[in-house]
């Protein structure tokens, strides 16, 4: 049973929210962005989303597809994806997102919003969907329960071999207790015991450990997890090439940002998913973070992440049934890891993310990678010490940091010079232009 104070409060926060700058919260890129601009940065992500359809069934056709937003928002995400399904839902808890939502989409006849609880898609019939999404909503509820009962309601509205594509606050646990902006955290574990519990069949689960992390299901019959993992896959599994993830080259360090693999595997079995797949990286469990669709020439790429102790030279790659002896397998060229390069990526107004360098709130968000020493960085503006800011590790493998802070006292609006050290070395510096008082 929900807690209907939870919903209760989630849509009063949000309700506020939409009122008071509903593309703000929804977008996070500036304050009062313009329509036409609010919509652009949908795009994107809209493309990526459409690609999962690729799994699919072929026999689907596009014109009798019905896909579902879970938090839809004011429909920046349904307009653009419209065009891939004959009809399309979102629902939202907050009314005053849907009310803009129906003014936004009142041109596209087969889209169709609905104020929910807040906690469940009761409006819709079991096996209703081909496909349902969700895009940075599940990091703003204060309560995994809630999660999970929209993964379960995501589940029964699903048709069979229908396809969930969601985004989950992966981040550590913290002591911190949660609200309706930073959200619950998830571990991918738990996610995994989840797909495995509920006969999802998990195709992808990436960004562990961070604040954005993917996960892909489909849906099988009852049993079919039990099932699965007793059927011994028949020999025949061919592994016909390995890259690294992020280019065509065969090798991959041991550590950081290019640790992780692309595996190209013929006749991968069509129940193999992440909980029941093993990958060995020298003998070291890998983990999986991606199970492609079939393309055209047969194969299906499977993503691995390579694990902590591999040493460098040629390493031996298993493909495995979990549990089971090897089924394929190759060799892997372990390089030596480039030395760490602290350094400043980007440098933004902290509130508005679009305006780059021009400081319009008097809060700066500087983007940081491999900075290992975080505790030995310090700030100055114009030689004015930065004094108190928040850290936040966004990708602990890189790793990659967002430091944001406020202008120091005496900064006026004009041109400054941001620099930042770790101990005595300067690891970047940007110029900035502070806009109003």
């Amino acid at each position: 049973m929900m807690d209907p104070e939870i919903c209760a409060r989630m849509r009063a926060d949000w309700n506020a929210r939409a009122g008071e700058d509903a593309h703000y919260y929804v977008a996070f890129g500036r304050r009062g962005q313009p329509e036409e601009e609010f919509f652009e940065t949908a795009q994107e992500m809209a493309s990526a989303l459409a690609r999962e359809l690729r799994r699919l069934p072929k026999e689907w056709k596009p014109r009798a597809r019905r896909a579902l937003e879970i938090g839809c928002g004011p429909g920046r995400l349904m307009k653009p994806l419209s065009r891939y399904f004959g009809e399309i839902h979102g629902v939202d808890v907050s009314d005053e997102m849907i009310r803009l939502a129906k003014n936004r989409l009142h041109g596209i006849p087969h889209a169709h919003v609905h104020a929910t609880s807040g906690a469940d898609l009761a409006p819709f019939a079991d096996d209703s969907f081909d496909f349902v999404y969700s895009y940075a909503v599940f990091q703003h509820i204060p309560s995994g329960e809630v999660v999970f009962q929209y993964l379960r309601e995501a589940r029964r509205v699903l048709k069979m071999r229908g396809i969930l594509r969601c985004q989950i606050n992966g981040l550590p646990e913290t002591a911190a207790r949660y609200d309706t902006w930073c959200g619950v955290r998830i571990p991918a574990a738990a996610v995994a015991a989840f797909a495995r519990e509920n006969d999802f069949q998990l195709l992808a689960l990436e960004g562990a450990s961070t604040q954005y992390m993917w996960a892909t299901m489909r849906k099988q019959p009852e049993g079919w997890s039990r099932r699965a993992s007793q059927n011994r896959w028949a020999p025949g599994v061919r592994i016909r090439r390995i890259t690294n993830s992020h280019s065509s080259e065969p090798v991959a360090p041991p550590r950081g940002r290019f640790a992780a693999v692309s595996l190209w595997v013929e006749k991968l079995p069509e129940d193999a998913d992440i909980n029941q797949l093993e990958i060995r990286i020298a003998g070291r469990s890998a983990a999986c973070t991606y199970i492609g669709p079939t393309e055209p020439d047969g194969l299906q790429q499977v993503n691995a992440l390579v694990p902590d102790g591999v040493g460098t030279g040629l390493q031996p790659v298993e493909l495995c049934q979990a549990g089971a002896q090897p089924l394929a397998n190759t060799v892997l060229r372990i390089i030596p890891p480039p030395p760490p390069a602290p350094r400043m990526v980007s440098v933004r107004d902290g509130i508005d993310l679009l305006s780059d360098c021009r400081i319009t709130s008097g809060s700066v968000k500087v983007t940081l990678e491999e900075v290992f020493e975080i505790k030995a960085l310090r700030a100055t503006v114009d030689g004015l010490p930065v004094r108190d800011w928040d850290v936040f590790c966004t990708d602990p493998r890189v790793p990659c940091h967002e430091v944001n802070f406020q202008l120091p006292e005496g900064i006026f609006p004009g041109g400054h010079m941001l620099r930042l050290w770790l101990g005595r070395r300067e690891i970047g510096s940007a110029a900035i232009e502070v806009v109003g008082g």
